[in-house]
């Protein structure tokens, strides 16, 4: 993707130089969408860009100067595009997690982009939905090693640990290992040779 997104209406440079001054080092500009005039007849136009690490929102004020909000990319928990004769609009869901395991907690903020430029708003909401699929699969890589620590150290394809001694652990280690099935974290076959190895 372009680092400079090409500008393909006349009052854009403005906007676009305000939203580079709050870009970080390092951070790339992907895609933008720019609210339509008619969308924006009471406040000045949002600006919403896709950045290599998060979504900002840039609201101008009328009297001059503008609003910045952002949502992490780890945050975004849904997006959803709706495109109109005119225009688009995009919706966003998101939550403040605190690491890669954190799941959606209640309190997530609803954010809606109304009127923006069709295919900008699509391009944008192409690299929202990329994010989220790579978020949601580091956030499942982890949550697989959590539960691996959890039932024992459990290596699916290498040979596990010996069971304790203990019965109650044994059940526990079973216990976790059928979690993983449930999640499809592992095959049918992996967790019979789990299991196998426990009861052994």
């Amino acid at each position: 993707m372009n680092s400079a997104p090409p500008l393909d209406e006349a009052g854009l440079a403005g906007p676009l130089a305000q939203l580079r001054t709050v870009l970080i080092a390092g951070e790339r500009l992907e895609a933008f969408a720019i609210q339509r005039r008619m969308f924006a007849l009471t406040h000045r136009r949002l600006l919403v860009a896709a950045t290599s690490g998060r979504l900002v929102v840039l609201t101008r004020k009328l009297l001059g100067g503008f609003d910045v909000s952002t949502i992490r990319w780890q945050d975004l928990e849904e997006i959803t595009l709706r495109v109109g004769t005119f225009a688009a609009d995009l919706e966003l869901r998101a939550s403040k997690a605190t690491d890669l395991a954190s799941l959606a907690r209640p309190g997530s903020s609803q954010v809606q982009l109304p009127g923006l430029r069709k295919q900008q708003a699509q391009a944008v909401y192409r690299i929202c939905q990329g994010q989220d699929q790579a978020w949601r699969e580091k956030r499942r890589i982890r949550e697989l090693e959590e539960l691996r620590a959890r039932s024992g150290g459990i290596q699916v394809g290498s040979a596990p640990a010996a069971p304790a001694a203990g019965g109650a652990d044994a059940v526990q280690r079973l216990q976790e290992a059928r979690q993983l099935l449930e999640a499809k974290l592992i095959t049918d076959a992996e967790y019979e040779a789990i299991k196998a190895k426990i009861v052994s």
